[in-house]
């Protein structure tokens, strides 16, 4: 089983500590945690716990993660960090072969507890290797975000 506690674990085995890449554009970031999304944030003391109550609350529940198996709850989590709350969404519908218009709604839901866990994980994680290509960032970017997919399809089969 997937909670919050075990999805955040991994996270932040993903996210680490304090960088300022400019060629990142999220800007400075620790955690996961970037300026450009928290700009009143002093993003350099972030706390490990004042990220994980930003997580549960802006991320975690804003993806509805408590209405979806466990295993899309943690890949929704994911994505929603680093691509946004709409695009894990607009994501997960991609996937579901639902029309995808970014915001969770009743058919989003029962499509997404029609399909299985396993097969649906797939379909997630493949659409966000392909969002992930098309980011003017994948050259530089890219070999660390297929680590993290690699992961994320190793949780994925843990989680079914």
């Amino acid at each position: 089983m997937v909670d919050f506690r075990t999805a955040i674990e991994r996270v932040l085995g993903h996210e680490g500590g304090y960088v300022n890449d400019p060629r990142d554009p999220g800007g400075e970031t620790k955690w996961g945690i970037s300026k450009r999304s928290y700009p009143h944030l002093d993003i350099k003391n972030l706390s490990r716990d004042q990220a994980i109550e930003i997580y549960e609350r802006d991320f975690w529940l804003k993806i509805h993660a408590d209405e979806l198996y466990d295993g899309i709850a943690y890949q929704g989590l994911d994505y929603a960090i680093n691509s946004g709350i709409r695009q894990a969404i607009l994501g997960l519908q991609q996937a579901l072969g639902v029309p995808a218009d970014g915001v969770w709604g009743p058919v989003t839901r029962a499509a997404a507890l029609s399909m299985p866990e396993g097969p649906q994980i797939m379909r997630y994680v493949a659409q966000r290797i392909d969002f992930m290509r098309t980011r003017s960032t994948f050259s530089y970017f890219g070999s660390g975000w297929m680590a993290r997919m690699a992961d994320n399809l190793r949780y994925g089969a843990q989680d079914v």
